[in-house]
């Protein structure tokens, strides 16, 4: 039987989720592929979304119109805010969830987005002709003819799980792996190679004693994922702190000679930044503990993750060396930790839209692309839904800037770099991540996703009306003075120099110890002016307001900095070089500038610019011959 679609989507993790939502949306008829509609965006390892520089990407979906900060906020057990010590480039929002209401929420917006449908099934083959996509075929006989096609088939692509020397096939536990599809890919011209991750056990909370934990309660502040400020409306949930010490070490270590990951057994590479517990051990034999996390997976199930225990150490020596900790003396556990291995794809062999540079139409996106983690899948498949459906439109691809969004910064990584271990995305991998805050994405992204259709007129109404205020706030910060006599017993109680002569209010809020919220009950001009935002307006709205306002004026000077920095680099992303130039007979620039290039063929100068390998020298030659 054969089905005809604009887009197909392979793979319904969270990539996929938000491919096949975009597509939709924006008009393509769309078919989901998955082989289990009850696992649709499952959380395969930890439940949670965000964190250091996870969470700013999570805002960027959101900002752009995609769905994993509605769920979030939807499934949220708790929420933090990381990294508030620090400056405004740094926090990072963060919440734990509910695994199986975080599934059933994203099922019910798959289910009523039109244009879209599902099939339960499994993707045996990609159908191609003349380097140009035509569908897939699956398990069952169905052929889907389509003009593009998105995969995002996750770590189930020849899948292969550890637990010791124990091996089973699978994408997840209990779950078959994809075991014709990648020979299908690379048959095209499409390189293919090996990667590995984790996760850890879980743990019935009715066998761990609370009482010998440390307790680590989430936010009460306003902060949300979602800039239509959705409520959390779950339960709120502690996560509890517990230790590791050298008698768990010591168990443990027993095991290594059994380790899948020492006995050679598991060859690819797994996530330097998520290592198993084991891994640790290795790395730093001298450290006496390490901290875990023992984090709920629902507002009503006793089921419970460990959070910093990603192991494949046998069965038996992970539950006794958890056993040696005094929380988990009568532990219960539901399942051990495992590792697991499985395919991934070249990501320089892809353009910026995420289009394969071997197979026109073809779209590939998340795990398989070498990177970990729920949020850099999810921006990656919602940039790939808005362009597979572009291309069914003969319309010009929707591509971020690396001062634009992180998501920006995470895909030219990719196609530029490439990759060598599991890719996850941190604040220091972005140059201007003081312009990629997560208080001002919807500034930064919705009016771009609003041109393309996808943003909706109500989200858009939102950001302007909301960008107005900050503005507004903004001007009234800038031109109001401030007179000692008014504000110094203030400054005293705040800890901070008194005014010898009247200043800004912009000026004194540059002190760190000073804030809106602190000075605003001394200040009744900025009181008012303030009242006068908030008419009309939840309290989530105008704290968003007042933070925008706040950091834009605090950080001013870095914030300016960094713009003409990015401005800078603009002129480089617009002097277009593909298809230019021969690189291998150019001399004039050094042998291995020439072999990067030419297996990358970058897009624009400065993309060549970030190549590793290609020197500033060997750009000023291009430069040069484009001048010519």
């Amino acid at each position: 039987m054969t089905f005809h679609f604009d887009v197909v989507v392979v793979g319904a993790g969270h990539a996929g989720c938000e491919a096949a939502a975009a597509s939709a949306r924006l008009g393509a008829k769309t078919c989901l592929i998955t082989m289990d509609m009850n696992k649709i965006a499952q959380m395969s390892c930890n439940p949670a979304i965000g964190g250091i520089a996870k969470g700013q990407i999570v805002r960027e979906i959101d900002a752009l119109g995609g769905h994993t900060g509605i769920v979030t906020d939807a499934c949220a057990l708790q929420f933090r805010m990381l990294n508030r010590s620090k400056g405004p480039a740094m926090w990072s929002p963060r919440a734990q969830c509910d695994r199986e209401k975080f599934i059933w929420t994203w099922r019910g917006i798959l289910e009523n987005t039109d244009n879209l449908q599902i099939w339960q099934d499994q993707v045996s083959e990609l159908l191609v002709e003349d380097a140009e996509v035509q569908g897939v075929k699956t398990f069952l006989g169905a052929e889907f003819r389509a003009k593009c096609v998105v995969i995002t088939a996750g770590t189930f692509l020849n899948g292969l799980m550890h637990v010791g020397r124990v091996r089973l096939p699978g994408g997840r536990m209990s779950e078959p792996a994809s075991p014709l599809l990648t020979e299908s890919i690379t048959r095209h011209g499409i390189r293919a190679g090996r990667m590995k991750t984790g996760t850890p056990v879980r743990i019935d909370k009715r066998s761990v004693d609370f009482s010998l934990m440390e307790e680590q309660p989430g936010d009460e502040e306003y902060h949300t994922f979602s800039f239509l400020n959705i409520p959390r409306r779950l339960k709120q949930l502690p996560c509890w702190i517990v230790y590791t010490s050298a008698e768990v070490h010591e168990v443990l270590r027993t095991g290594f000679a059994d380790s899948p990951l020492f006995n050679g057994q598991i060859q690819s590479i797994g996530p330097r930044y998520c290592p198993s517990i084991e891994t640790k051990l290795s790395t730093f034999p001298d450290r006496e503990q390490h901290m875990l996390f023992l984090e709920p997976e629902g507002e009503t199930t006793n089921e419970m993750y460990l959070n910093g225990f990603s192991s494949s150490l046998p069965m038996d020596v992970q539950l006794n060396a958890l056993r040696k900790i005094p929380a988990f003396r009568n532990l219960h556990a539901y399942r051990p930790g495992y590792a697991i291995e499985y395919d991934f794809f070249d990501p320089t062999q892809l353009f910026h839209s995420l289009e394969s540079k071997c197979v026109a139409g073809l779209f590939l996106a998340g795990q398989v692309n070498g990177t970990t983690g729920y949020e850099e899948a999810a921006g990656q498949g919602l940039i790939a839904g808005i362009n597979a459906a572009l291309k069914t439109r003969g319309e010009d691809p929707f591509v971020l800037r690396r001062d634009e969004a992180y998501i920006g910064v995470l895909i030219d990584d990719l196609v530029t770099k490439g990759v060598d271990e599991p890719y996850r995305m941190f604040t220091s991998r972005a140059e201007y991540r003081i312009l990629l805050r997560q208080d001002d994405a919807d500034m930064r992204l919705t009016e771009r996703s609003y041109r393309i259709g996808l943003a909706t007129e109500e989200r858009y109404r939102r950001m302007t009306e909301k960008k107005a205020a900050v503005e507004t706030l903004i001007a009234f910060i800038q031109n109001f003075s401030v007179k000692p006599s008014l504000i110094n017993p203030a400054l005293e109680t705040l800890g901070t120099t008194p005014l010898l002569h009247g200043c800004k209010l912009s000026e004194l809020l540059g002190r760190p110890q000073v804030t809106l919220a602190n000075i605003r009950p001394h200040i009744h001009t900025l009181d008012a002016e303030i009242q006068r935002i908030a008419e009309g307006r939840t309290p989530l709205e105008l704290e968003e307001i007042l933070e925008a306002a706040e950091v834009e004026v605090k950080y001013a000077g870095y914030i300016r900095r960094e713009r003409e920095m990015a401005e800078k680099m603009v002129r480089l992303e617009n002097i277009r070089i593909a298809g230019r130039f021969d690189y291998m007979n150019m001399n004039a620039i050094t042998i291995e500038a020439r072999q990067k290039l030419t297996a990358i063929q970058p897009e624009t100068l400065a993309q060549a610019s970030r190549i590793p390998g290609v020197s500033p020298a060997d750009i000023n030659v291009l430069l040069v011959l484009m001048n010519r």
